[in-house]
């Protein structure tokens, strides 16, 4: 644990072991110059038991590529995302704590949840399915399923997290109706 992080105790509202920060009333330097001008969805975070794993995995079966990765005494840490989205990033953050790391698999996006990617065609989907097949990673095979969902498939990450790659979802297209 670093020294400017303190695990939680029962603390009211959060769970055993949460990291709280340090308490913090004064004005606060920032690190960082550049930052969103509205508020921004940036991140989702999942544990991962080998980090190595989960990084290849990424980079092979998606378009997420490798934008930071640190080290600390707490444990490893690595931000993925796409790189032709620098003016508007969403980072898969992955987290290997080393107080977990003999726990095994700790799937969160599981049995149902899952990290969505939409693909440009049909054909996409079937060649992703069958490259998890080969892989052995393939959890759901290529499925038309009733509108909006489309086309889909699944794989599981190396911590056995659902990952969907589907066609014709709609998401696009609604977002352009509304906020286009």
């Amino acid at each position: 644990m670093s020294d400017t992080q303190q695990p939680s105790a029962g603390q009211p509202g959060l769970p055993e072991g949460v990291y709280t920060g340090v308490a913090h009333d004064g004005p606060l330097t920032e690190t960082h110059a550049l930052r969103p001008t509205t508020v921004r969805w940036t991140h989702i975070a999942l544990p991962s038991t080998d980090i190595d794993a989960s990084i290849r995995w990424y980079e092979d079966f998606t378009p997420l590529r490798l934008l930071d990765r640190r080290e600390d005494a707490d444990g490893y840490g690595a931000w993925l995302g796409h790189p032709d989205m620098a003016d508007k990033p969403f980072i898969l953050v992955l987290v290997s704590f080393f107080k977990d790391q003999d726990k095994g698999q700790q799937p969160i996006m599981a049995p149902f949840a899952h990290i969505g990617m939409e693909m440009p065609t049909k054909a996409d989907v079937d060649a992703i399915a069958e490259k998890g097949k080969a892989a052995g990673c393939l959890a759901w095979p290529p499925t038309l399923m009733p509108d909006p969902i489309g086309y889909i498939c699944a794989l599981k990450d190396p911590d056995g997290n659902m990952i969907e790659f589907s066609f014709d979802q709609g998401v696009y297209e609604k977002a352009q109706e509304v906020w286009g």
